[in-house]
């Protein structure tokens, strides 16, 4: 019987220890169970750093030489979309709040729309000198009837080509119009540093 009461007192005893133990401990440590917020993982309630993902980044430009101007390594010309415009401000002109806008597509083809001839949008390699896969444009305008409009494209090979085309009043830029227009055509500026 001594030892009944001895066995009895021991378990007794344990389950003490094991149950002050239990309610002392932290909650995290007390957990068996997976984390419902991370199924599948156990915590031992410590946080680790979540994972970052890599910032993402627009895609690198190549960068070609002349004899592969609008083509990389045999493919097509890729590039972002682009646009600018240039307004006559000048209200004793008879090209007076007409708007010039020029743009790019992703296939470096860059193309002109004057706002006299609404939706028409000019295809610029109908101008002689025109680069293949244009990056970037820029147009400015004077204020004169006939004035000029200056259209800058940046080409896949880092240089800027430029022409000069008479605007005057009584005759919107169209495709027909446009390489007589901007003659002699498309000039490469020397020395860009781009």
């Amino acid at each position: 019987m001594k030892t009944r009461i001895w066995a009895a007192r021991s378990v007794a005893a344990v389950s003490g220890v094991v149950l002050a133990g239990a309610l002392l401990a932290p909650s995290a440590v007390a957990h068996s169970g997976p984390d419902p917020k991370k199924p599948g993982k156990h915590t031992s309630g410590k946080k680790t750093p979540a994972k970052k993902k890599p910032a993402k980044q627009a895609p690198a430009k190549p960068v070609v030489d002349g004899a592969q101007q609008g083509q990389v390594a045999g493919r097509k010309c890729v590039t972002s979309r682009d646009v600018a415009s240039a307004v006559v401000d000048y209200s004793g002109s008879g090209l007076f709040e007409t708007v010039f806008r020029s743009a790019t597509d992703e296939q470096g083809h860059a193309f002109l729309n004057d706002s006299r001839n609404p939706g028409v949008w000019i295809n610029l390699a109908l101008v002689p000198g025109a680069p293949k896969c244009v990056y970037d444009t820029a147009l400015a305008v004077t204020e004169e009837d006939p004035g000029h409009l200056y259209i800058t494209l940046l080409g896949s090979n880092g240089t800027l080509h430029q022409a000069t085309c008479t605007s005057t009043s009584s005759s919107p830029f169209s495709p027909a119009n446009v390489a007589t227009a901007c003659a002699p055509g498309f000039t490469e500026l020397p020395d860009t540093p781009v």
